[in-house]
Parts: structure tokens; C-alpha cells; sequence
């Protein structure tokens, strides 16, 4: 018999191999994976990710808003970690959002 997914750790183990200064959407890990709840079940597993090593902050919407910044505890918590990997970001979106999406689509291989 297989053992069930864990729909949460496979979602971390894909925010881990997002590079420093580049960002990805929930749609598009929710897509590499084939979540059936799409990327609201991407949205859940980041928000279960405090304490797990896992660089959530890199993980926005999917027209570069920083959608998820209520959950890092402070607003400008998850802005701050991105700057601090030279992600610009104005006005709660990342500037050149489409030249840093990491697409695990197209990054990796299943």
C-alpha cells in the first residue's frame, strides 16, 4: 500500500530550492505538484511553515503582491527578507516581477 502524500512537506521541500533574490507564486508550485486545492493549499502550507526552514517570504501571488505578509508576524517582515536578498519591493509588490519568478514548472524535472 502507498503511503499518503504530505501535500505540506512536498510544497517545502519546492519553496526550499527557490534561490536567494528570486520569487515564486503559489500557482506555480501548485501547479508543478498537481494540488488539487491549487494554490490555496500552497497558501495553508506556507502559513504552517513557521519553524520549518522554510523561506516562505519567497512565495507571492501570482502578479508579484506580497499577498502572504500578514502571516510573518509584522507587515513589513516578509518585504524586509526580500530586500534583504535584493528584491526590490514598492508598494507591497516586487519590482521585475516576472525577470525573478522562479517556475519549478520549468526549473526542475519531476
Amino acid at each position: 500500500m502507498t503511503p499518503p502524500r504530505d501535500y505540506f512537506e512536498e510544497v517545502y521541500d519546492v519553496v526550499r530550492l527557490v534561490p536567494k533574490g528570486r520569487v515564486t507564486t503559489y500557482g506555480a508550485i501548485a501547479r508543478y505538484l498537481s494540488l488539487r486545492a491549487g494554490a490555496r493549499m500552497v497558501g495553508w502550507a506556507m502559513n504552517a511553515s513557521h519553524g520549518k526552514d522554510v523561506p516562505a517570504h519567497r512565495v507571492i501571488n501570482s502578479v508579484g503582491v506580497l499577498s502572504g505578509k500578514h502571516f510573518f508576524g509584522s507587515p513589513s517582515v516578509m518585504q524586509q527578507l526580500l530586500e534583504d536578498e535584493g528584491v526590490e519591493v514598492v508598494d507591497d509588490r516586487v519590482v521585475n516581477f516576472k525577470t525573478l519568478l522562479w517556475d519549478p514548472s520549468d526549473e526542475l524535472a519531476l
